[in-house]
């Protein structure tokens, strides 16, 4: 990131009520955070902001520290059902209807399995094979990248 685009941030920032900023870029991460004097509680575009750039992530040895929860792979034959952009996933269409799928549903072509809201548009998700939901991979109105999975699916169990 160059020092340009770092000092339109820290401007973002300042003009904002957001209290800090941090962006990852490969592996690099940067934190931008304001700062308040002890007797003034509003943030005001005079606090101080600190810049603090962080480390990037040191691969550890492969066998230097032993996990304590082992991600066991899906078994070979389940599909991963993947998020189709970034946004906020949601399970239902509201907060009182049921959720478009569960655990051990049959699913088929074109059923809807949840909402993703991306920039204000509410975006249906859509089954594109059949079978049946085995795990639930991310959790009610929780952010979502591209391409990461949102559920497991048993293609076998149609």
């Amino acid at each position: 990131m160059n020092e340009k685009t770092i000092r339109r941030l820290i401007q973002i920032v300042e003009e904002s009520h957001v209290e800090s900023l941090e962006i990852r870029r490969f592996f690099r991460t940067i934190r931008i955070t304001k700062t308040h004097s002890a007797n003034n509680h509003h943030p005001t575009a005079s606090d101080s902001l600190t810049l603090v750039p962080l480390a990037a992530p040191v691969a550890a040895p492969p066998a230097a520290i032993p996990t304590v929860e082992a991600k066991q792979p899906p078994p070979s034959h389940y599909v991963e059902i993947k998020s189709p952009m970034v946004g906020t996933f949601y399970r239902a269409p509201s907060p009182s209807s049921p959720p478009f799928v569960e655990v051990n549903k049959v699913i088929k072509p074109g059923d809807t399995l949840c909402l993703i809201e991306a920039m204000k548009l509410m975006n249906e998700i859509e089954a594109e094979q059949s079978g049946r939901i085995v795990k639930l991979l991310v959790e009610n109105a929780q952010p979502v990248e591209y391409g990461q999975p949102l559920f497991l699916l048993d293609p076998t169990m149609a």
